[in-house]
């Protein structure tokens, strides 16, 4: 009887990362928490989340731009990352692709 093993991998949790926020945001972040009855993390999640709806066309605005720019050359690498326009990377002897 051959026995077959199977290997499960085990889904990676996310890894959670620390944000960091001046005193009085965090002053109003725990005040907010304590009365709304919710952790500090479930406020700040929930208040991202809110924002982030409240601005989906200026987020949709900004993916758009940025897809505009993007074309898979470098200089549209380098313009992403520098927000020096084509004429200005050519003016200084532009990019070999």
């Amino acid at each position: 009887m051959e026995v077959v093993r199977m290997t499960t991998a085990s889904p990676k949790t996310p890894r959670q990362s620390p944000l960091k926020v001046d005193p009085e945001t965090d002053k109003l972040i725990s005040q907010g928490a304590h009365f709304l009855g919710l952790t500090k993390k479930d406020l700040v999640a929930d208040a991202v989340r809110v924002y982030l709806e409240q601005r989906r066309e200026d987020l949709r605005i900004g993916m758009a731009e940025a897809l505009q720019v993007l074309d898979g050359s470098l200089k549209s690498d380098v313009m992403l990352l520098t927000g020096l326009t084509a004429e200005e990377i050519d003016s200084v002897g532009g990019i070999d692709e």
